[in-house]
């Protein structure tokens, strides 16, 4: 149970019989917070209301925000992304390498509606935007993705955004780790879902069931990545975690 006390500035966790007060200026008070919040905006659908230049963009805002900041300081060719959906998160990373005057982005989904595919390929930004459709973990698709890429030296990001359950993940990560480049990072997003269990739209298997579970598979037995947050680059407060859908999700690769 936990018990706010606005007056005093404090929060009181109540377990069994042990009882701990914070003053919220704690940064421990804010991951508590923190980690209720993600919970009540997940039964909320809470990420279900933002748009980026007008696609929806199913994702928390902080996280976009994270990963820009990693897209600026890697400049990357190619950003590779599984999972299109409405093609938002493909729109946002197009609108970088807008800005930065380099890279594109290449969006892999087993099944782009049509409505979905006519708005993504009449948005403004489509010209750095490449989209393949198929499972992700085809072969086929993959070689598809890997002649869109080419040849040379090139920086390349990878985000996998797809099926979400272990050994969807897990192939994907040995797959796709094959493209990025050193110094870059495969990222398996929503490994919230390992905490998630009993909420709404939830599945009792999700407690093994998920991303961070195929993450210490793969990096079990792949010895050239290594969990490895991007540091703040401006931090003049106390929290120097992120408030995330993609818990331990940076996997850099090093050799």
């Amino acid at each position: 149970m936990i018990t706010i006390d606005e007056k005093n500035g404090t929060l009181a966790v109540t377990n069994h019989s042990s009882r701990r007060t914070y003053q919220f200026s704690d940064p421990e008070a804010f991951r508590i917070v923190s980690d209720l919040w993600l919970r009540v905006g997940w039964d909320n659908k809470y990420v279900y209301s933002f748009t980026w230049l007008g696609r929806p963009i199913i994702q928390l805002p902080e996280d976009m925000f994270r990963i820009q900041e990693l897209v600026f300081s890697l400049r990357p060719d190619f950003i590779v992304e599984t999972g299109v959906a409405h093609g938002g998160s493909l729109v946002f990373y197009a609108s970088l390498c807008h800005l930065l005057g380099q890279g594109r982005v290449i969006g892999v989904d087993i099944d782009i509606r049509p409505h979905n595919r006519q708005a993504i390929e009449r948005h403004p930004l489509f010209p750095y935007i490449d989209l393949v459709e198929g499972n992700s973990v085809d072969p086929a698709v993959f070689e598809q993705v890997k002649e869109l890429i080419g040849s040379g030296d090139k920086t390349v990001l990878v985000i996998l955004d797809s099926c979400h359950n272990r050994d969807h993940v897990l192939h994907e990560l040995r797959l796709y780790c094959q493209l990025v480049s050193l110094g870059s990072y495969i990222i398996p997003t929503d490994g919230i879902m390992a905490s998630l269990v009993g909420a709404p739209r939830s599945q009792p298997d999700w407690s093994w069931n998920n991303p961070l579970t195929a993450i210490r598979c793969f990096l079990a037995e792949n010895n050239r990545f290594a969990p490895e947050e991007p540091v703040f680059p401006f931090n003049e407060g106390n929290v120097s975690w992120r408030i995330t859908y993609w818990p331990s999700c940076f996997l850099k690769r090093h050799r």
